[in-house]
């Protein structure tokens, strides 16, 4: 396999806070260099995985300045732009260009669930409003609605910036469908780190991750396995953390990233209402978990 233009191990970078839920710019430098160092392809900033509800436009232009500052000349730095209005993200996507980011992530409008001609015009409004690449963003669970392979594929072939869809449907055909008719060189990540193997073995290229924040090397581990075709291998290597990429998602993400950070000595704040911090009990399964899959020192 050639490798793409992200690469295949991408953390959804986790977004900082301090002791007062203010951005701690500062820790979201260390934290970006930790993940490169860890073995990561590029990064994606603001994303789910960073709060991005939660984290209001300035703050986000403050972060994204602030990770490319600090490892722009190393990786790409991908920014999550994505909006459910079409207007505000062309505006928000053209103003965070100005920054130097490499790419932009666009998660499928949530709320207004639009039909799928409706998320197509959507995509295809922004890619024809900037130049840099785009990755689509397919996540039913939060965003109520699912855009089907046929639209993916419109956009993958009309849009010569669209580049990547990251595909948290858990559709495994609506998937294959995807790597089977998109171009050559259009990437399918998988947007959940436990569907990454069986992604990869239908084609896919690799995955958007949330235990990249806390186990980066491991993870690359499995995609770099995956991608040079040693499947008994990455087989192995995804089943021994598989334990720790479900326990993350015992309670609404990222609580328990921020938390398994935490633990490992590498603290980077709470997370932000309406979302709320692990709780002792959360934290005594979750150090356990990761104890048994060998990423905390028992």
């Amino acid at each position: 396999m050639s490798q793409p233009r992200f690469g295949r191990m991408i953390p959804a970078m986790v977004t900082p806070f301090d002791e007062n839920r203010e951005l701690d710019l500062n820790k979201a430098q260390a934290l970006a260099a930790r993940l490169v160092d860890g073995g990561s392809d590029s990064l994606i900033i603001n994303g789910t995985t960073g709060e991005s509800p939660t984290v209001f436009y300035p703050q986000k232009m403050e972060l994204f300045r602030a990770v490319v500052e600090a490892v722009g000349d190393r990786v790409p730095v991908i920014a999550n732009v994505g909006d459910n209005c079409t207007a505000d993200t062309v505006n928000f996507a053209r103003d965070v260009a100005e920054l130097g980011v490499d790419g932009f992530m666009c998660v499928v409008p949530y709320y207004n669930k639009p039909p799928q001609e409706g998320m197509y015009q959507h995509f295809r409004t922004i890619a024809d409003a900037v130049e840099l690449p785009i990755i689509l963003y397919n996540i039913p669970g939060r965003c109520v609605v699912n855009m089907e392979a046929e639209t993916t594929l419109r956009l993958a072939h009309d849009c010569g910036n669209v580049v990547a869809v990251k595909e948290a449907s858990g559709k495994m055909d609506q998937i294959k469908a995807i790597v089977d008719g998109a171009p050559d060189d259009f990437a399918v990540y998988s947007g959940d780190d436990a569907a990454t193997f069986d992604i990869m073995k239908l084609g896919g290229t690799g995955v958007i991750s949330t235990i990249g924040n806390v186990s980066p090397a491991r993870m690359k581990e499995i995609v770099d396995l995956c991608a040079a075709g040693d499947w008994e291998a990455a087989a192995a290597a995804n089943e021994r953390l598989m334990p720790l990429m479900t326990g993350l998602f015992e309670t609404s993400n990222p609580i328990l990233v921020k938390e398994a950070l935490k633990l490992l000595g590498f603290p980077v704040g709470g997370v932000r209402l309406p979302l709320v911090d692990a709780t002792p009990e959360q934290s005594e399964r979750l150090a356990a978990v990761m104890r048994e899959v060998g990423v905390l020192d028992a």
